[in-house]
């Protein structure tokens, strides 16, 4: 199946838009500050999809569309959230009626989501009753996405609300997952900007073939083990991606790499993980955190990380990409990100954003998030040039999946 590029972003641009109407939704009804974050569209595995909920509680709504989008959305708010909206809503303690006031909530703030789409499209999408759902975990996912390991595109909007007296942000997200006929459809080619599914399906594999690559590196120099927890391929408007990678502070390395294209990879570890990954590479004492020895023990770790991710890149394409040497950093997420960014967004304003995370299964405190932020132009004409008769396995020969005469 093929899709135009730019469709997808003005869906992706529409699902902002209704994130944005049922954020003010429940700011009318509850009277709790929200705002919207961030936006984008994933094309990932439904396991994971469900690695991202694993381990949280939610509760909220399933509704089910019918009609030129056909699919499911979710409304999920974390507990703290739950827990905010329906002591403003039931002051009482009548479980009953505070359940039903989630259902309340989540059909008014659905239904502001889904009418930016039909509006656009100028037909008629029906929406179930709302579904009351409750659990931890994957027990509230759209069943598309617990059914089989299958690739998906989700829509996802995430949310805070400002509560008084509540210290940390309450998140609540939407997920929309349209079925495969209604994408073909509604993500029709229109103009030349076009790009084949499967095609990003077999780069988004080889994606992460290189970050259990890059997880195999670092646990062959440090001893700790590592494992690829999640993978995903988005594509998420460029001013949105300091705001998408987050205020935490890392310590890590970018490094720019140009050939069959072009971009920068990114390599952010938490600070317990950068410290431990230093302290296994480093075995004495110095005065320094983040010193001349430091720094440099983390920029051999990236570009052997980098190394091993980006040559399997090259090799599938069949083609040279370069990379230079790593660049330290040690900032917040958002602040290593801008710079990035704004020299993306001189010739372009949304990003194929390739983002892998590796964590550790043992006691020990370990998460380093790899982003890979390729030109999206130059992506696409890449993945033009890839035939894809092997996509189920990308460990080919690279002459059997490139036309070397086109």
């Amino acid at each position: 199946m093929e899709i135009d590029i730019r469709e997808l972003e003005t869906y992706q641009e529409l699902a902002h838009d209704g994130a944005q109407s049922a954020a003010e939704s429940l700011s009318q009804l509850t009277g709790i500050s929200t705002s919207v974050q961030v936006t984008n569209v994933s094309l990932m595995s439904s396991s994971d999809l469900q690695y991202e909920f694993i381990g949280n509680e939610f509760a909220g709504v399933n509704i089910d569309l019918t009609g030129e989008i056909s699919g499911e959305v979710v409304l999920a708010f974390d507990e703290q959230g739950r827990k905010a909206i329906t002591d403003k809503l039931v002051p009482a303690d009548d479980p009953a009626k505070k359940k039903s006031s989630i259902e309340e909530v989540g059909n008014i703030m659905s239904s502001g989501f889904v009418d930016g789409w039909a509006n656009y499209l100028n037909a008629k999408i029906k929406s179930s009753p709302p579904t009351y759902i409750q659990g931890t975990g994957t027990d509230v996912l759209p069943k598309s996405a617990t059914t089989e390991d299958n690739y998906l595109f989700v829509f996802r909007s995430r949310v805070e609300a400002a509560e008084e007296g509540v210290n940390e942000p309450i998140d609540f997200r939407i997920l929309l997952v349209p079925d495969s006929s209604s994408l073909e459809r509604a993500f029709e080619p229109r103009t030349e900007d076009i790009v084949s599914v499967e095609k990003l399906k077999v780069f988004n594999d080889m994606t992460k073939e290189g970050a259990e690559k890059a997880a195999t590196n670092i646990t062959s120099m440090t001893g700790i083990d590592t494992t690829v927890e999640i993978s995903r391929l988005t594509l998420v408007p460029i001013e949105d991606i300091p705001t998408e990678v987050g205020n935490k502070r890392y310590v890590g390395t970018v490094m720019p790499f140009d050939g069959k294209f072009s971009g920068n990879l990114v390599i952010l570890f938490d600070q317990p993980s950068g410290r431990a990954v230093v302290d296994s590479l480093v075995p004495m004492e110095t005065d320094e955190q983040w010193g001349s020895v430091e720094q440099g023990a983390l920029k051999e770790l990236g570009n052997i990380m980098t190394s091993g991710f980006v040559d399997g890149w090259a090799n599938v394409l069949n083609a040279e990409i370069k990379h230079e040497p790593p660049q330290f950093v040690a900032d917040t997420g958002s602040s290593i990100m801008t710079p990035i960014t704004a020299k993306m967004a001189e010739t372009d304003d949304h990003a194929f954003m390739l983002d892998s995370n590796i964590q550790t299964n043992s006691d020990q405190v370990f998460t380093c998030q790899m982003l890979a932020l390729p030109r999206r132009s130059e992506l696409k004409q890449a993945l033009g040039d890839l035939l894809i008769e092997n996509s189920e396995n990308t460990r080919v020969d690279p002459a059997e999946l490139f036309d070397r005469q086109r």
